[in-house]
């Protein structure tokens, strides 16, 4: 019988990782909650509040750009002050500001305290991350992964459903207050369990974090106001677009030539970071899009409540979670790149079936496409993060997790901007196409038009149906593109290389690590 092959030991060894895992996740499940929770309060926020519709936009634009901005900063401060010291101020941040939400008495309050919110939440999920990373051996980073993007997917499937049950069984301040015992809990536990990290003390990089920051918050800003503005016909989106290109621009050249860069290009000479980079920015476009057009498509067309609405997006969530089971252990078998493809296969067929949707029809197709989308996921996210990180040196692991949470919300941005856009526009265009096809010639609109006695009677109602109709064509017309987006990410993948020789951590990685 052939021995069972070695394990290496991870870059952390702590006592209890069973019990620190289930920590970590439970202050990643509360962000990530967080990010999509609120958006189904918006309306009674807005009469709670006082506050018009543009204005109650920014509880959600002031929480998108502030995590923005500080994602990158977690690298600096994790070195700074300690990945234990960082991670725990971040959950109490979290917490406490989740608090001032729930009690917040106008619209200035609320925004203030969604910064914070932004802010603190935006270190927990690379902290989470690179912690995971360490206290798991190599070999054992697909199934770790695989418990770290359960949470992650979690998040964003669950939060509108439960955000709708919050709202209408208590009010808008429940889906804030609700974090307040999560975030005692993985505080308490967090305390307990997290190791100490090394401090390295190095001299902070106004210059390009201010730079990076002008190209963030600028890009945010531009797919948050975009549609609103009518995209390039507003000088207001072209000036964004002037600032986050300028601001890119320099800090790229700046971190290329500083002594002393906010950002360690080196880290981006690992082939397969850069290319997880690539893949999780596309799968951050075609995830998080289909989860922002089906809500409405439920609701505004088919008629089903939020409740209901949230019921049938489940399923997405239920294949998410089996195949993460499935794909944790196959991870370390199989070859990681063939995984990504299967799952990239599956999302883009559910995609495919989506197109097929129709106005009147059961809700199996739903069911279906939800859960196969939700299986595909499952088995792109995990092997990417596993392939994504299995080679890069594990001193840049914080900076590297920082910079991945960035690109996949920066895919989140465009895609929801993109598929918005194409929506409000194919709209307009199918109406146009459908009342050219409109003849008083064709056999059944004459016998329609006879039995509502006459076309000055039928005139509204035809207009209505012809509106519900072109909404749901330009709905099928962004599954389309999402469809096309997810194939065209195939040939990607093969630009990730195997990690099979991948050598274990050097005692200088593992000393980095573990602070000695």
């Amino acid at each position: 019988m052939a021995p069972a092959p070695a394990i290496s030991a991870p870059a952390v060894v702590v006592k209890n990782k069973g019990l620190l895992t289930a920590a970590i996740m439970v202050a990643v499940v509360m962000q990530v909650l967080d990010t999509t929770i609120a958006n189904v309060a918006l309306p009674h926020m807005r009469a709670s509040l006082g506050a018009s519709q543009d204005e109650i936009n920014w509880v959600l634009t002031s929480y998108i750009v502030a995590s923005a901005i500080a994602t990158p900063l977690t690298g600096w401060f994790s070195d700074r002050i300690g990945r234990r010291t960082l991670l725990l101020g971040a959950v109490v941040g979290f917490t406490v500001a989740s608090l001032l939400c729930g009690i917040a008495a106008n619209l200035t309050q609320m925004v203030l305290y969604r910064v914070i919110q932004g802010v603190c939440g935006a270190m927990l999920v690379p902290l989470a991350q690179a912690t995971m990373m360490d206290i798991n051996p190599r070999e054992k980073l697909g199934q770790s992964m695989a418990i770290f993007g359960a949470g992650i997917m979690f998040g964003p499937i669950i939060g509108p459903t439960l955000g709708g049950w919050l709202t209408e069984t208590f009010n808008w301040r429940a889906v804030f207050l609700v974090n307040l015992p999560v975030g005692i809990i993985a505080f308490v536990m967090l305390f307990a369990l997290m190791p100490n990290t090394v401090i390295k003390i190095r001299k902070f990089d106004f210059f390009g974090f201010g730079m990076l920051a002008v190209a963030v918050a600028s890009l945010q800003m531009l797919l948050d106001r975009g549609q609103g503005l009518d995209w390039f016909e507003s000088p207001e989106i072209w000036l964004y677009l002037l600032l986050s290109i300028s601001g890119l621009w320099v800090f790229v050249i700046h971190c290329f030539t500083s002594s002393n860069p906010f950002i360690d290009m080196a880290m981006f000479k690992d082939r397969n970071f850069v290319t997880g980079l690539v893949l999780i920015f596309v799968t951050g476009i075609t995830l998080f899009s289909g989860l922002a057009l089906l809500p409405p498509m439920l609701q505004n067309l088919m008629g089903f409540p939020v409740i209901e609405t949230g019921f049938l997006m489940g399923p997405r969530g239920i294949g998410t979670m089996l195949s993460m089971v499935i794909v944790g252990r196959l991870v370390g078998k199989y070859d990681p790149r063939i995984l990504i493809i299967a799952g990239t296969l599956l999302m883009g067929y559910s995609l495919y079936m989506m197109t097929q949707f129709t106005v009147v029809m059961s809700t199996t197709p739903i069911v279906v496409s939800g859960l196969l989308q939700g299986f595909g996921m499952g088995f792109v996210f995990v092997p990417l993060n596993s392939l994504a990180f299995a080679t890069i040196s594990s001193k840049y692991r914080v900076e590297a997790t920082s910079m991945f949470s960035l690109v996949r919300n920066v895919g989140q941005g465009v895609g929801i901007s993109l598929v918005t856009t194409v929506l409000a526009q194919m709209q307009v265009i199918n109406y146009g196409e459908l009342a050219e096809r409109l003849t008083l010639d064709s056999g059944p609109l004459r016998d329609f038009i006879a039995a509502g006695g006459g076309l000055q009677n039928v005139a509204g109602a035809l207009s209505g149906m012809m509106t519900q109709q072109a909404a749901m064509l330009a709905f099928l017309d962004d599954f389309q593109l999402m469809m096309i987006v997810t194939f065209l990410s195939l040939p990607i993948v093969f630009l990730l290389r195997s990690p099979k020789n991948k050598a274990p951590p050097t005692a200088e990685e593992r000393a980095h690590a573990m602070g000695e």
